[in-house]
Parts: C-alpha cells; sequence; structure tokens
C-alpha cells in the first residue's frame, strides 16, 4: 500500500493530498474514469485541476461522437462504476440531475428516454 503524501498541483500549486490512506482508502484519483494519462499533459494535479483536465479530455472526446459512431464507442469499454461525477457525468438544473454525453456514452446504449444530451 502506498501512503498518503503532500504534492503541490503543477496547474494551481495548491497542496494537496496523493496516494492511498493509511486507512486503506484509494487515492481520491482512482474516482475518475481512467481516460488519460495526466504525466502525459504535466506532473501531478490536485483534484480540482484534475477534474477540469479530465472534463476537457472527455469534451473533446465527445466532440468527435455522432451518432453512428456513438455504439461501441471506448467510454462503453471501460470498466462499470458506480460512481458518477458531478461536472463530468451529469450537473443539476432546477434540482434536477441532468446527464452529459460522457454518461450516456460509458453506459453503450440509448434508453430511450428522450434524455437530452443523449448522443444516440
Amino acid at each position: 500500500m502506498n501512503t498518503l503524501k503532500v504534492k503541490h498541483c503543477s496547474a494551481c500549486k495548491m497542496p494537496f493530498g496523493c496516494g492511498d490512506s493509511v486507512e486503506g482508502k484509494e487515492c481520491w484519483c482512482n474516482d475518475f474514469p481512467p481516460i488519460f494519462n495526466p504525466f502525459d499533459i504535466m506532473d501531478c494535479l490536485c483534484p480540482t485541476c484534475f477534474k477540469t483536465a479530465c472534463s476537457n479530455k472527455i469534451d473533446e472526446f465527445v466532440a468527435t461522437i455522432t451518432p453512428e459512431t456513438a455504439v461501441g464507442n471506448k467510454a462503453s469499454l471501460l470498466p462499470e462504476t458506480a460512481n458518477i461525477i458531478e461536472g463530468i457525468d451529469y450537473y443539476f438544473e432546477d434540482g434536477n440531475y441532468v446527464f452529459k454525453p460522457w454518461f450516456h456514452l460509458k453506459r453503450g446504449y440509448c434508453c430511450k428516454s428522450d434524455c437530452t444530451h443523449c448522443p444516440y
């Protein structure tokens, strides 16, 4: 098991905890989809900057998707998780969850509920 280390974000320079906790909880970055290696961009990022970088990468991917390419897309091949992340998988509008295209692409099919951001 790793130990929690204090690092400084390479983007905003703020300190943050990095690594698995002593109590055995996995690092917070494991909650995010494994869509890119952050080291391809820069050194470690804090949770806020990592979420922004992840969201930007997802938006770039989603922009390439058409209804024809949505079925069988690489997001649907990611390991299933019950964890959904505000700002990446959904946002709130008038107190309701609104699922973003990334959430639908991970599911891998259209649920026929006429969702606002359905890419299928």
